[in-house]
């Protein structure tokens, strides 16, 4: 399928229960990178992401889980309560002509999607499609984006940054360090 001129594709992450107090800006995709919830306490407020997702104008739109995502890590089929989404967990889709590939793994032990393991962690990324246009993890890659305010201490993954040089995305939207947000350009020699 070619791929449009444009498409406006709109990246959150890490909304944690707190979906509706943002202004969500028109877009041809949204993308949710993850911690729709808090510890998954509650099936009303998965209910209700569901519910928000189906009331914004987005032609298509994307949930990959994160590590307060419990409900789905212990029941895979229980995504079908996010119906307003396509909901990817270390696998992909691809939307207008683009491929995207999702993971909730992070490197934190004790999260739901946590792998302490470096192999359990290079097994699923190895598994990231070679022409994947759209990277979206709920964890960071080891250095960018990932030092908690006022730290230098990076805390994201050493196996997902290889994967990233690997796959070379055209995007990578990520949350869980909530003090790393923001955008950054890939140097090329970066990679």
């Amino acid at each position: 399928m070619p791929q449009p001129d444009h498409l406006v594709i709109v990246m959150i992450p890490d909304t944690h229960k707190l979906h509706r107090e943002l202004q969500v800006p028109d877009g041809d995709i949204l993308i949710h990178a993850g911690d729709v919830t808090t510890f998954s306490k509650s099936a009303a407020a998965i209910r209700d992401f569901n519910d928000w997702l189906g009331e914004l104008p987005h032609r298509w739109k994307i949930v990959t889980p994160g590590n307060h995502e419990f409900f789905l890590e212990a029941d895979h089929s229980k995504r079908r309560l996010i119906s307003n989404a396509s909901t990817l967990i270390s696998e992909g889709v691809e939307v207008s002509g683009l491929k995207v590939w999702g993971s909730p793994m992070t490197s934190l032990y004790g999260g739901a999607f946590g792998r302490s393991s470096d192999q359990d962690r290079i097994k699923i990324y190895s598994g990231i499609p070679d022409d994947t246009d759209i990277l979206v993890t709920h964890g960071s890659p080891y250095g960018i984006l990932d030092p908690a305010p006022g730290s230098d201490d990076h805390s994201g993954c050493h196996q997902l940054l290889a994967a990233v040089r690997r796959v070379k995305p055209m995007i990578h939207v990520f949350g869980h360090v909530h003090g790393g947000y923001g955008t950054f350009s890939t140097p090329t020699c970066f990679l």
